[in-house]
């Protein structure tokens, strides 16, 4: 699987995990240049709390564009770490 925004290939896996429709990559995945952290935080109730990247590509930013869960609550043990896409990043075989 690929995560492409912009054109740009910004994660690629056949090891992706998929939760709720979403495709989760390993972190082993991510062309991390693109990657920058941000401040934002989410809850789920099942996953727990959800840390952000913000995507850059050609100096276009795509602000918290990829979630992940860095301790997840134990039923969600499986993904801890791995990233997932919204906000216009297409997910492709």
């Amino acid at each position: 699987m690929q995560a492409i925004w912009q054109g740009t290939v910004v994660a690629e896996s056949d090891q992706t995990v998929v939760v709720e429709g979403n495709h989760y990559f390993p972190p082993t995945a991510l062309r991390t240049e693109y990657f920058a952290p941000s401040s934002t935080h989410t809850v789920c109730g099942w996953k727990g709390l959800a840390s952000y990247y913000t995507l850059t590509v050609g100096g276009n930013q795509n602000v918290d564009a990829a979630w992940y869960y860095p301790e997840p609550k134990a039923a969600a043990s499986h993904i801890a770490g791995y990233v997932a896409f919204w906000r216009g990043v297409q997910i492709k075989p």
